[in-house]
């Protein structure tokens, strides 16, 4: 009988190139949850437009979601080491610009530029984990213990980053970056060995330019209507934005390696897993990121008690990370997809009961209920994605899976982010175009900041009930347009 038992020594090697990785992915969860507790800190020293502060939060999930599947390409095509050591450079590179940024756009730039670099961390880690380990049982641990990674760089990335901004500026939630990246660059060549693909294809230029534009120049429009409204150079940016978003989609049915393989969607189980996924990193995005600033600026917390506040809810996110597996095995796929929705939906529609003056239980509610729907998302949709589709596409389904997260965390800043936005142009007292600013103002009068207040928890409470409006829809639509047994 042949002994194919793994050398103890392979599986030291294995599981200490797994320790290499997991820095970076809990680095990349962290730095998030860490911007939006610093926003109103990098709002008040560096004066932001509400549009430029928009920028700031989402122009790094623009430029990786714009870049993950072609890059994905190059690190089958080159090696996934090779790609993922020169983005841990570009990241690190961008975290040291964006930590001694003077203005906006310098630190919007340096936000891009990590974005260039994080395209590449994620998806080339889990690639090259997986080839860590041959064995698939102890492979699926080393995933699980992936997944659990990045749920619990949200659980601690509000803690870590209240206690720095309590002791130092704004700049050092980037600045931690650069000694992980360090020890990362220094362990990875020891540690961990290249991984390629034989089945890769060539990049199509012209559709990853079609996407970058189409997508940035869209975004940029909602954003300019949010803060200014309706002009000719918004309005001829949308237009020229959803021209090469359409350019875009027709050219991937015509290629043979299209960045975007549209015929997966043809399958309503991968199309629901997508929009899950998505979806729930609108709502979690924005609602993360506007409720950071209630908790500082409308209640009045300092970051460190923000920090503490979040925690509940990052914990119970983290738990169900873990234990996601369990919960599908007792009450299946399907039932734990809508699930996702519901509890979600239920979780941002209790942040209506917040108010100018009290608001904690119901943000503390609110985070531990969407946890656990943010949860399921994290561990659910790319494995449902996955199974939905032939064994030869999985890299593609699990690239679109990653890119509509990366995604989704910059939409729901763009579209509810830039809501609140108007919301408090609209019905704010005039004097600026953000809350920070306006509360800043010298000789600000008590009635006038009330107002300030008023306007932008109006605007919460329209971005948390459209976001739980959205996510009950699709769960009612998963639960009567999905099969009753989803494929293993």
């Amino acid at each position: 009988m042949t002994d194919v038992t793994v050398p103890t020594s392979i599986n030291r090697k294995a599981w200490l190139g797994l320790m290499a990785v997991l820095p970076l992915v809990l680095l990349v969860a962290m730095d998030g949850s860490i911007l939006y507790l610093a926003m109103p800190h990098i709002t008040s020293a560096l004066r932001p437009t509400a549009d430029q502060a928009l920028w700031i939060l989402d122009i790094y999930g623009f430029v990786v979601g714009s870049l993950l599947i072609a890059f994905g390409n190059l690190g089958d095509r080159y090696g996934r080491l090779k790609v993922i050591m020169i983005g841990a450079v570009i990241f690190g590179v961008g975290s040291l610009g964006a930590a001694f940024s003077q203005s906006p756009l310098m630190l919007i730039a340096a936000r891009a530029l990590m974005g260039l670099g994080g395209a590449t961390l994620l998806p080339s880690g889990l690639a090259i984990v997986s080839a860590l380990f041959p064995d698939p049982r102890m492979r699926a641990q080393a995933i699980g213990i992936f997944a659990a990674t990045f749920a619990a760089g949200f659980a601690i990335g509000p803690l870590i980053g209240g206690t720095l901004l309590r002791q130092f500026e704004w700049g050092v939630v980037f600045l931690i970056n650069v000694p992980v990246l360090v020890a990362f660059l220094i362990a990875a060549p020891l540690l961990l060995r290249e991984v390629h693909s034989t089945t890769y294809g060539r990049i199509d230029p012209a559709s990853l330019l079609l996407s970058c534009v189409g997508i940035l120049l869209f975004t940029w429009s909602l954003k300019a209507v949010a803060a200014e409204g309706f002009t000719a150079k918004q309005s001829a940016g949308g237009i020229l934005g959803i021209i090469a978003l359409a350019l875009f989609l027709g050219r991937q049915t015509r290629i043979d390696y299209p960045l975007l393989d549209l015929s997966l969607f043809r399958d309503r189980i991968f199309s629901i897993a997508i929009m899950t996924g998505l979806l729930s990193l609108v709502v979690w995005s924005a609602a993360s990121y506007l409720s950071g600033i209630y908790l500082q600026t409308v209640l009045g917390f300092d970051v460190f008690t923000t920090a503490l506040l979040t925690l509940p809810g990052a914990i119970v996110l983290t738990v169900t990370c873990v234990g996601t597996a369990r919960i599908v095995e007792r009450i299946g796929r399907k039932a734990a997809l809508v699930a996702t929705h519901l509890l979600i939906s239920a979780g941002v529609f209790i942040l209506l009961l917040t108010s100018t003056e009290s608001g904690v239980s119901a943000f503390i509610s609110s985070t531990m209920i969407a946890g656990i729907g943010y949860g399921l998302s994290f561990s659910l949709v790319a494995e449902v994605a996955v199974s939905a589709v032939p064994a030869e596409r999985a890299g593609a389904a699990g690239s679109i899976a990653e890119t509509s997260n990366e995604l989704g965390n910059a939409l729901g800043i763009t579209l509810l982010g830039s809501l609140a936005a108007l919301s408090f142009r609209l019905l704010g007292p005039g004097v600026a175009g953000t809350l920070n600013e306006t509360l800043d103002h010298a000789g600000i009068a008590p009635g006038v900041a009330a107002q300030a207040k008023e306007a932008f928890l109006t605007g919460l409470h329209i971005a948390a009930g459209i976001g739980g409006l959205l996510t009950l829809i699709v769960g009612v639509i998963a639960w009567l347009w999905l099969p009753r047994k989803l494929p293993e």
